[in-house]
């Protein structure tokens, strides 16, 4: 536990590096597309289009119902889909933030602990453009801003929580063993579809044991989150409590510095 207050006064020591060397990362990523940054926008906008003309309209998806209340769903994999994008870009990313940046950790005098958060703050930037055309999209569509959409810098902040935790293991495991990375990259794309990204959980009603166990994968719980606060008035957090706990004892579990 005292590593894991130490790690976090160091984000917050150098908070300002971090978000200086994010922004860096970004723009360095991109300044040789003729389009720049904008595709850190247009790729995910792309895979989503294709993801909602498979499953919405090849397989005729029906609207879904969100605490009582029918979404299209188009709007509903919108709700979901911009927040998967952004934990697998920033998980990724994370997991091969030290080992490839080696070289530059030999010559720097930081902590290592904020590698993998500059690279979860590159992807933040991103995450909240992608977030607000949601939020434009959805109120065009007839969904009102209200105050439960609060809840979404909740489940943002827990969301990074996660994904932090996941990249401390996975990027010090990397540095040993190269295969890590790839193994990762394989789970979450597998991940992609059983954790109510695509498609409703709930329609695995009749099979309450295989729904029961899908729902333990902590990602479901931060996608319905997001969900609800654009589509329910409830305070998702409070309702599901038991989920919420949950949660968070996986991300605080996951750290390796909290035990």
């Amino acid at each position: 536990m005292k590593s894991a207050i130490t790690v976090l006064k160091e984000q917050i020591n150098y908070f300002y590096l971090i978000r200086r060397l994010s922004l860096y990362e970004l723009k360095s990523k991109n300044k040789s597309n003729y389009l720049g940054m904008a595709w850190e926008i247009l790729n995910p906008s792309i895979q989503m289009f294709i993801y909602w003309f498979v499953f919405g309209t090849l397989l005729s998806r029906s609207p879904i119902e969100v605490a009582g209340e029918v979404v299209p769903f188009f709007h509903w994999l919108l709700a979901g889909f911009f927040l998967w994008i952004f934990f697998y870009q920033a998980t990724i990313q994370g997991s091969k933030s030290v080992y490839s940046r080696l070289r530059m950790l030999s010559k720097m005098n930081f902590p290592m602990s904020i590698i993998p958060s500059m690279v979860i703050f590159s992807q933040i930037y991103v995450h909240l453009l992608l977030l607000a055309i949601s939020i434009v999209i959805i109120q065009f569509a007839g969904y009102p801003f209200t105050v439960y959409y609060l809840q979404l810098i909740y489940y943002m902040a827990a969301a990074i929580a996660l994904i932090f935790a996941i990249s401390l293991i996975t990027s010090t495991l990397s540095t040993i063993i190269r295969d890590v990375h790839m193994l990762l990259n394989s789970v979450l794309r597998m991940m992609l579809y059983i954790s109510g990204v695509l498609w409703p959980i709930s329609k695995l009603a009749d099979y309450p044991t295989i729904m029961n166990i899908m729902k333990l994968n902590p990602l479901f719980y931060l996608i319905e989150g997001y969900r609800a606060s654009f589509f329910t008035r409830e305070w998702y957090f409070l309702e599901h409590w038991e989920y919420t706990l949950y949660s968070w004892s996986c991300s605080i579990y996951s750290d390796p510095l909290s035990t």
